[in-house]
């Protein structure tokens, strides 16, 4: 026997009410001064505007007279007890916003899955219970990174759309649609790890350090930890956050190859997984035989979704691109592999989504010996920053583990 949908929506509307009643008062005693007399509502009158709600919508659903009616009366209530709250000095509206977003549980669960309610009861609790973390991140964040991100999204969310997602270039085996798409997913992931690496676990040690920076950029991550190191000698934590960053860059390709070309990725799948497993076992190893330290921890310090640094990797992307599909047509897999590994001492990521993305003359198996050729001769390119950065004594662990990783990496490719 399964009970009555409006009673369900009766029962959600009233629960739902009465705690964000409860919330708001919390809130109140928690941030409000206590001599604050003229504060609108309680638990009760909450519950009850929710119900209202719920009956005003039942009883004329089409037009919404009785709906609005009562909403219009509240207000009117509302801006008389908002006019002595500003006689005492109090401004916030804050009562009233939750107020009308509790009379609209009523029609939230009536014309929308019961989700809808439920989300919006989630997000009025933690809003009214993160005051204080958000003036606190209000205070920490950069806040002209606001400003690179709201034109990412302007690019990503309003300019992709409107590309052609068909080749209108006919050298260049991609669209403009799929390649602004590679940026915009790369810079994606890079971004998401700077912001968990600069915000979050700004202070969590060296190794985490290496972690969270390998999903963005691991080369630049084994260049400020290792020149950490030659200030630091001996440290084995060190080591271990630039053992780990490497680790980090096979996970971060592997997710891009999933996101571009599964038949690549699925090859990719087991050599990558052992290389992540491997070193991140090592840089345990090492982290445990690390100096435990209570100061800050160096982080990377840049932002990689800067305008500037997405159209640069866009047009090396293309550049990439179009040498791979020349290389490809005149010198088939040996050019490839020879092209792979040159590669690999720059920025690999260009070249991979250029792999992942392109339609070349050569067999699926022939891409995944590129991707790993080039990811292996770029750990050998960090194992030379490492010892360069760091010192013999400084970058010699890290160095040696990070050039076998690479080494292993090719000759996997290869046999």
């Amino acid at each position: 026997m399964s009970l009555n949908a409006e009673l369900v929506h009766f029962l959600v509307v009233s629960v739902f009410s009465f705690l964000v009643g409860l919330e708001l008062k919390t809130y109140r005693e928690q941030v409000q001064n206590q001599q604050d007399y003229f504060f609108f509502g309680t638990a009760r009158t909450y519950t009850f505007a929710g119900i209202l709600g719920f009956v005003a919508y039942i009883i004329e659903p089409r037009h919404l007279v009785v709906y609005v009616a009562i909403l219009i009366s509240f207000a009117l209530l509302f801006a008389i007890l908002y006019m002595y709250r500003l006689k005492s000095g109090h401004q916030s509206i804050l009562p009233y916003v939750v107020f009308v977003l509790v009379y609209s549980f009523g029609p939230l669960t009536q014309l929308y899955p019961l989700w809808m309610p439920s989300l919006l009861f989630v997000l009025i609790v933690f809003v009214l219970n993160a005051k204080h973390s958000l003036e606190k991140f209000s205070k920490d964040i950069n806040m002209g990174e606001f400003e690179t991100l709201s034109k990412m999204i302007l690019l990503s969310a309003v300019i992709l759309p409107l590309l052609p997602d068909k080749n209108v270039i006919s050298y260049l085996p991609i669209s403009p649609f799929k390649l602004w798409l590679a940026v915009v997913v790369i810079s994606g992931i890079s971004y998401g790890g700077y912001l968990v690496q600069r915000y979050l676990l700004p202070s969590k040690g060296y190794f985490l350090t290496g972690i969270f920076g390998g999903l963005y950029s691991s080369t630049a991550t084994t260049v400020v930890l290792a020149r950490k190191a030659r200030s630091i000698t001996n440290d084995r934590m060190i080591d271990a956050g630039i053992i780990s960053a490497t680790s980090m860059m096979y996970l971060r390709l592997l997710i891009i190859a999933f996101v571009f070309n599964i038949s690549v990725a699925r090859e990719l799948l087991v050599p990558f997984v052992t290389m992540v497993v491997v070193g991140m076992a090592v840089a345990l190893v090492y982290m445990q035989k690390g100096i435990k330290h209570k100061d800050k921890s160096d982080y990377i310090d840049t932002n990689p979704l800067e305008l500037g640094t997405a159209f640069l990797f866009a047009g090396l992307f293309v550049v990439m691109m179009v040498l791979t599909q020349y290389v490809t047509t005149h010198y088939g897999n040996m050019g490839l592999h020879i092209l792979s590994f040159v590669v690999g001492f720059t920025d690999i990521d260009p070249f991979i989504l250029s792999i992942l993305t392109g339609k070349y003359s050569v067999d699926t198996h022939q891409l995944v010996s590129a991707v790993l050729i080039a990811s292996g001769s770029n750990n050998i390119l960090k194992s030379i920053y490492a010892l360069w950065f760091g010192g013999i004594k400084g970058g010699m662990h890290s160095a040696l583990w990070v050039s076998l990783l690479g080494v292993c990496t090719i000759i996997w490719a290869i046999y």
